[in-house]
Order: C-alpha cells, then structure tokens, then sequence
C-alpha cells in the first residue's frame, strides 16, 4: 500500500470516528443513565418505577441493558428482581423500568435495592447504578405488650368512657390533632401533624412516632392529640398504659388542661401532668400540678417517681385519682403526687372544673434539650388503653 492510499484511509477514519467498541465508544454518542426513584410500600402489592434517559435524542436504535440487585431490600422477599434490554427507538430520550414491590403492612426502617446498567449500544453510560428505595410506612408495629396492668372496672366506680385503641384507625369522634412547628411555648423542636407517619394504631396500640426528617422549617416531626371540646371529665379515677421513649431530647406527656383555657388562659385553667418524662432521666417520670397564683406567678405542686430499668422497657400505668378538692398520680398504682385545696392554697383552685386530655411527644425543649449524637430515630410512645371511672 503507497503513502498517499494510506494517508487517504487515515483522514477518512478520523472524519467518521473510527473505534475497536464501534459507537458506544463514539465521544459523540449520547449517554443513558437511571434515576434514583422511590416508593411508598402498601399492604398489596405496588410498582416502583426507574426513570431511564438518553442525553439526546439519535437517528437510529441505541439500548442498553439492566438488572437488579439486593441491598437491605432482598428478592423475591421485598421486591421482585427483573433483567431485561432497554431500546431507545429513534427520537425517545426516556424510558421506564417498573419493579413489583412486595405488598407488606410492617413498619421499619427504609430499604434499598439497585438497578445496574451495562452493555450500552449506540450510547454510552453516564451513570451505572440507581437506588430504589421502599418506604416502610405500614401501621402494623408489634410490639411486646408485657408489664403492668389495672382492672377494667373498681369497686364503687362505672366506666364512663375508654379508648382500647383497637380499631383500624384513631377515631376522630374523640380525637383532635394540634398541629404547627413554633415551639408550643417550650422552644420544642418538632412540628406536629396528623400524618399516620406520626400517629397510628398497631395491635391494641396508640403509636406516637417521633421523627428525625425536614418538614416545613423543623428537622423533626410528631403528633399532638388532644380531647378538647370532644371528652372532658369532671373528677374519677383514669388509667393510662403506656410504654415510652427514653433517648435524649425525648419529651412524652400524657396530661390534661382546663377546658376553659380558651377563656381562662394558661396556667389559670389548670394543667394536671399524669405523666412526663425526659429522656436524660429514663428511669423517672414526673406528675405535677400546675395553676395561677396571687400576684401572677406560676404554681406547682410535682414529684418524681423512679424505676431501677427505665420505663422503655416494659408498660406501666400512670394513674390519676381526681376528686373534689384533692387529687393523687399513681405509677402503678403507687401514690406518689397529692394535691389538693389546702397546698394549692394561692389563687384560684381550678381543677374542680372538667379538663380534656393531651397525649404527644415532644422533641428537644427547654426542659429536655436537644436530641444529642445517641438519639435514634424514630422514637415511638405506645399507649395500649386510657380509661376513665367515676362514682
């Protein structure tokens, strides 16, 4: 072959590319990648969708191919695994890749799997490997139910109203949601909601879900419900089975306000706290008291009561025996808070009068402080019943 051929062959081979990998070498060849993609998971089975683009529409077919592989996610379990070719016919830029996901009802952590691409053909690959991720959101939370329990009925009393908590869904008839992320006058961290990402039942449970996730201007979420102007009571013996979050910057309270705080204001309406603990404390919950006093201040009357494991661990019952003129909170049917006309003896005595109930968990706040580096979430107070009794 003479100079001037194979200075001709050479020039030709420049102009239009030439390559060993043909054009899915070809630098001017467009590029497919696959989109992270995300899914909801439900009690039947439902479809998490990839997103496939092609940088640039081409003339001609370009394909690429894909499979799926395990992550915590694991096949046919969570997901069912699928292989295939992907083919972009000429001017298509996006393709879809649909995965069946396992129905499931289970709440749990989120869980991943991935969607690899290879062997590209008239395109190059830009991105080889997407995460699709199951969001475990289920109502179904089991929990273990064992710990301390009281009688459904009392010598001397009826039951005048309960929630065991064992329908499908929490009834609205009793229940109300507070919502908002301002603070709720603690410098609390969260935003309330009425998501069942928040609030939920599980087996005979009422779950409060507290979560590390952004919403609106809040980096946490959880859940505030309320009796207000639906259940008010007016004196009794109440029960409350509940099992708590412990961790750092943890803040559960089952408490009740006066149900004229709208006209009254706080604390001149009263605030009974059947329960609260903070989690720097897991071993101790709080019962207080708290009202107007002459001049203006705050009253309290509180106590601490202390287990040697911390109240995570199993369910107690946090109790409040409320009459006329004086009242008791009981963990376990342990009196440890009286109060009563004669040491709330400043201002006006208001818990004479009917309150409504409030369950939440709070996160961080002036009296908690902030999650620290040994919280996880989420963090979760299951209440299994709230009973009232009265004469």
């Amino acid at each position: 072959m003479n100079s001037s051929l194979i200075l001709v062959l050479m020039l030709l081979c420049s102009s239009i590319g030439c390559s060993k990998g043909g054009n899915s070498n070809n630098s001017k060849a467009p590029s497919v990648q696959a989109a992270n993609a995300s899914q909801n998971r439900l009690d039947t089975a439902t479809t998490l969708q990839f997103s496939v683009t092609l940088s640039s529409a081409t003339t001609g077919m370009a394909s690429v191919q894909y499979a799926t592989s395990d992550g915590s996610a694991v096949a046919p379990k969570d997901y069912t695994s699928q292989s295939g070719t992907l083919t972009f016919q000429p001017g298509q830029t996006k393709l879809y890749i649909a995965i069946k996901i396992t129905g499931d009802s289970l709440r749990q952590s989120a869980q991943n799997f991935f969607l690899q691409l290879s062997n590209p053909k008239n395109c190059s690959i830009a991105t080889p490997k997407a995460t699709g991720t199951i969001i475990n959101d289920g109502t179904y939370l089991p929990t273990d139910e064992s710990g301390y329990t009281t009688p459904t009925s009392y010598p001397g009393y009826h039951l005048v109203w309960s929630d065991e908590f064992d329908s499908t869904a929490i009834n609205t008839n009793d229940w109300n949601f507070e919502t908002g992320g301002n603070g709720w006058g603690n410098h609390e961290l969260e935003y309330y909601t009425p998501r069942t990402q928040n609030a939920f039942v599980s087996s005979g449970n009422l779950v409060i879900e507290a979560r590390s996730e952004q919403y609106g201007s809040n980096n946490y979420t959880s859940a505030r419900m309320t009796t207000a102007n639906k259940k008010t009571f007016q004196y009794g013996r109440i029960d409350i089975r509940a099992k708590l979050p412990v961790s750092a910057g943890m803040w559960p309270a089952l408490w009740m306000l006066g149900s004229n705080i709208s006209s009254a204001g706080w604390p001149a309406c009263g605030e009974t706290d059947i329960m609260e603990l903070i989690g720097k404390n897991p071993t101790q919950v709080v019962g207080s008291f708290h009202w107007l006093k002459s001049g203006g201040a705050e009253g309290t009357v509180n106590n601490a009561y202390g287990l040697s494991e911390d109240f995570s661990k199993h369910f107690h019952v946090f109790s409040l025996i409320w009459e006329k003129d004086s009242m008791q909170i009981l963990v376990d049917d342990n009196v440890y808070v009286l109060g009563d006309a004669q040491n709330i003896n400043s201002g006006t005595y208001p818990f004479n009068a009917p309150f409504f109930f409030i369950f939440n968990v709070a996160v961080g706040g002036d009296w908690p402080g902030p999650p620290d580096g040994t919280t996880q979430f989420p963090q979760r107070m299951f209440v299994d019943y709230v009973r009232v009794f009265q004469k």
